[in-house]
């Protein structure tokens, strides 16, 4: 009788090595673990444990403090929705500088649009200072569709009464000593005789100058829609 040997494929031989290799590490590790915790003692190995235990808690304390912190950080994710319509300013060359006249009509435009979400902006007229030199910037300002045009300043009030008068859907708000300008914002003081095309508030500098420019920039933007 002929016995007959089995033979074992290669790849399941090899298989068979890898997972006896394998059991005889995880046997080897679990042996000198075993030795060295008894090797430690109770004592060591209790200070041991509390050690793990604090890093752990200060770990997770340290988490939810990060998380905490980063919720009081986000900031509101709400755009603001703006109206169609833009307030402009033209201001001298110290733009909206702490203490000028400008910075109070900056401070009421931005009040108006917390009230009607108007979009505001402004422009510092810079080199010479005369009128001849802020037309081109005034300019500009009509050309970027401003509804409602601010001027701080003579020279930018200057600019801006030629303008008017060409520029009859546009609305302006003078603020300043020069030009033809009257303390009372809420009117146009000249219309009707041929000097004021009816589309321009004057007012002049003042303790309540944020609040009447806010005023005025208010009821143009309301008669926008």
């Amino acid at each position: 009788m002929v016995k007959r040997v089995r033979r074992v494929p290669p790849a399941r031989r090899a298989k068979a090595v890898r997972d006896a290799t394998r059991r005889s590490r995880l046997t080897t590790a679990a042996r000198s673990a075993r030795l060295w915790l008894q090797e430690l003692g109770g004592h060591t190995i209790a200070l041991l444990a509390g050690a793990v235990i604090v890093v752990a808690a200060v770990a997770v304390t340290g988490y939810f403090l990060s998380r905490t912190e980063t919720a009081r950080r986000l900031p509101d994710t709400r755009a603001r929705s703006y109206k169609d319509v833009d307030a402009c300013l033209l201001t001298g060359e110290d733009g909206i500088t702490a203490g000028t006249t400008a910075a109070q009509v900056w401070e009421g435009m931005q009040d108006a649009s917390l009230t009607t979400h108007a979009r505001v902006s402004y422009v510092p007229v810079t080199g010479e200072q005369s009128a001849a030199n802020a037309r081109p910037y005034l300019n500009g300002l009509l050309q970027r569709s401003c509804d409602v045009v601010l001027a701080a300043g003579r020279h930018q009030i200057e600019a801006a009464e030629q303008a008017a008068p060409l520029h009859r859907t546009v609305d302006f708000v003078l603020v300043g000593d020069g030009g033809s300008g009257s303390e009372d914002t809420g009117s146009t003081p000249n219309a009707g005789s041929g000097k004021d095309p009816g589309n321009i508030t004057f007012a002049r500098p003042g303790g309540r100058l944020r609040a009447e420019v806010a005023d005025a920039v208010e009821r143009r933007v309301g008669t926008r829609g």
